[in-house]
């Protein structure tokens, strides 16, 4: 038997659908709707917390989901995945990256999405809950420079070609979308927060592979 793994706000073209035993809550069906009951992987909208919000143009009801994730993370157990630069940790509370524990037991680690595949650098920070350091998973290392920059906005020499240092922006979806290997990784790092909901799965029977 598998442990469920529910991942909130998910793309259309997830690579989450194609996991055994992980259900997806994608914008047409909406993760405010989850019932909860098991451990979580929340990738919530982050355009009006990040280091670029005063240029974010997002419905007003937006803002409020990444205190939402947090909220089920910290009841469910789980990880949630945020910009490195995001305003949301310091206004929830959360633990400092690679600090101490918080008072709801969630650990911040700071890590760069480059090292699982991603082909820009994106340092992005994960706040989890129910899992202790020992065991979290192994993280990859990647060696060599990113192809891609992923805002050239935030890097003001290189944004015309032929700068030095000058790279390639990423579109939109490319930006935001979860390099495989990440996704693998997040979801074996759910499955290790099981046992901060053991009394409390009702949301979420278990599943064959």
């Amino acid at each position: 038997m598998v442990q469920p793994i529910v991942v909130l706000f998910v793309r259309a073209d997830s690579i989450y659908k194609t996991m055994p035993g992980v259900e997806c809550y994608d914008e047409a069906r909406d993760a405010r709707t989850w019932a909860g009951g098991c451990p979580v992987v929340a990738h919530p909208p982050c355009r009006t917390w990040g280091s670029l919000k005063h240029l974010a143009k997002a419905p007003p009801h937006e803002h409020a989901l990444a205190v939402w994730a947090v909220e089920q993370v910290r009841r469910w157990g789980g990880v949630l995945e945020h910009p490195a630069r995001s305003t949301l940790f310091r206004e929830c509370g959360c633990a400092l990256p690679d600090g101490l524990p918080d008072d709801s037991g969630g650990i911040t680690l700071a890590v760069d999405q480059f090292h699982w595949g991603h082909l820009a650098s994106k340092p992005t920070c994960l706040y989890v809950v129910g899992c202790a350091r020992s065991d979290i998973p192994a993280m990859p290392h990647r060696d060599g420079e990113p192809e891609r920059l992923i805002c050239p906005y935030t890097r003001p020499l290189q944004r015309r070609k032929g700068s030095p240092g000058w790279k390639p922006s990423l579109h939109h979806a490319a930006r935001e979308r979860t390099p495989p290997d990440f996704a693998r990784w997040l979801v074996e790092l759910a499955r290790k927060c099981s046992k901060h909901n053991n009394k409390n799965r009702g949301g979420c029977p278990e599943v064959k592979p």
